[in-house]
């Protein structure tokens, strides 16, 4: 069986249901003070589904004034477990509002994210940290209604970041930790949020008068964690804060490695609360995120801010939370 590649319109919709690609608009569309008979209307439904009919983008977006589409800007480094499960997260949020998630990797050979902005027609550009000054005035010469978060709102994320890594720290040191380390991943990509989160560590290690964390770069392979923790242990470190589990988990496997154990002769705390956390030899001690809530909260954000209003939310929703498992 063979089917046309032409494309169905509005035209062919209402030819089939009997009436005019005005109403037709009027139902696809979902115009409000139209008093369309509900039969008409379950008519054109039905003979749009029937011819898989798909609205243009430039016709839509003509018609609400705007497009549906919304680009998120990603770093273009490997993807932690947690960054990807609060993506989709976003994208299911966004979706209930009728809106769509595009991705552009940030950094990435290729076309810079201004212009994938023009190419799309996005509405919405937001991303996983603050887009710099110049970077969000061209975002908005590119035609973007939304940037999120605006460059003034760094100091907020240094904040959360930072309460990530306090909280690490506090528990090892609520332990009996008295030389901390910290496991940071070797990514230049991840450096902000790391830089932040270590932050948070050497915080709360100055406010129980210790030392400032020790520092090594961790790979995801036991040698490079082997050689780490043989640094760690030479300097007195007791207890690790990692940037997330899978840098926490690589510590575990290089203190195996070295004959040694969590939390004996290291704790080991690690970030995101990944499915595998609980499984690691020992399980992992980590601090979760709810990414559902965050994702719906930044959704709601972007419907906000599209429709001119300021999104209020509460500061400790979503916010980080210990799980404390035998690793520390």
């Amino acid at each position: 069986m063979t089917r046309s590649s032409r494309r169905s319109t509005s035209e062919d919709v209402a030819r089939a249901a009997g009436v005019s690609r005005t109403t037709v608009s009027f139902v696809l569309n979902n115009r409000p003070g139209q008093s369309i008979p509900e039969e008409t209307r379950q008519r054109v439904l039905e003979a749009a589904r029937r011819l898989d009919y798909r609205p243009h983008a430039s016709a839509r977006t003509l018609a609400a004034g705007r497009s549906e589409l919304v680009l998120l800007s990603i770093p273009d480094t490997r993807l932690g477990p947690g960054t990807s499960r609060f993506v989709e997260e976003l994208t299911t949020a966004l979706t209930e509002h009728g809106l769509t998630l595009v991705t552009h990797l940030a950094g990435a050979h290729g076309r810079l994210l201004p212009d994938v902005c023009a190419t799309v027609n996005a509405s919405a550009v937001v991303g996983l940290s603050p887009f710099d000054t110049e970077t969000t005035e061209a975002l908005y010469r590119a035609g973007a209604e939304v940037v999120l978060p605006l460059p003034d709102s760094r100091g907020d994320l240094g904040d959360a970041m930072e309460s990530v890594g306090r909280l690490q720290a506090e528990y090892l040191i609520s332990q009996g930790c008295r030389v901390l380390g910290y496991a940071m991943p070797v990514q230049p990509g991840l450096r902000e949020m790391t830089e932040g989160r270590l932050a948070g560590v050497a915080g709360a290690c100055a406010t129980a008068g210790l030392a400032p964390p020790v520092v090594e770069e961790v790979g995801l392979e036991i040698a490079d964690a082997s050689r780490a923790v043989v640094r760690w242990r030479s300097s007195g470190v007791t207890g690790v804060c990692a940037y997330n589990d899978e840098f926490a988990i690589a510590v575990l496997a290089g203190l195996r490695d070295q004959g040694l154990g969590a939390p004996g002769d290291m704790a080991v705390i690690g970030v995101d609360d990944i499915p595998t956390a609980r499984l690691a030899a020992p399980p992992l001690t980590t601090i979760r995120f709810d990414v559902h809530e965050a994702g719906r909260r930044r959704a709601e954000a972007i419907v906000a801010a599209l429709a001119g209003r300021q999104h209020e939310q509460s500061p400790d929703a979503g916010g980080p939370q210990l799980v404390p498992r035998s690793s520390a």
